[in-house]
């Protein structure tokens, strides 16, 4: 089998050519290395080329979650919840608040209120990482 890509990348990929499997037994799939051809020079092309410790990850934008705590509870206390009812968290208030990226704590802070909206000021951050 071979394919190419767009854009004159050509990269092939070669299947081996054995014995056809026999009724009952599984084919062994083989597996070979992809070449790709050189990629074009972009500032021959005109193209933007990245220039010096720019690093294209500082332009992902991620979403932030931000945990004040957690409260354990059976199905059925949740299910008897009524409105109103108070849940008690596992956080004192003077405890900082954990913000989350993937569900993974990237740093904490104090939980603050900014006009009429909620607001972290960071206070913990993890060692910084290389850029």
């Amino acid at each position: 089998m071979s394919a190419s890509l767009p854009n004159g990348y050509g990269a092939t990929l070669d299947q081996a050519a054995g014995p056809s499997p026999e009724a009952g037994s599984a084919a062994r799939p083989t597996a070979h290395v992809i070449a790709l051809g050189e990629l074009p020079d972009l500032a021959e092309t005109g193209e933007r080329v990245l220039a010096g410790p720019a690093n294209p990850l500082h332009q992902v934008t991620v979403r932030l979650q931000v945990s004040v705590g957690e409260v354990a509870m059976t199905v059925g206390e949740l299910l008897a919840a009524q409105q109103h009812r108070v849940l008690v968290l596992d956080r004192h208030v003077d405890q900082p608040v954990d913000v989350l990226l993937e569900g993974r704590v990237v740093a904490r802070g104090q939980l603050v209120a900014v006009d009429d909206r909620f607001a972290v000021r960071i206070t913990q951050l993890p060692l910084p990482l290389k850029t």
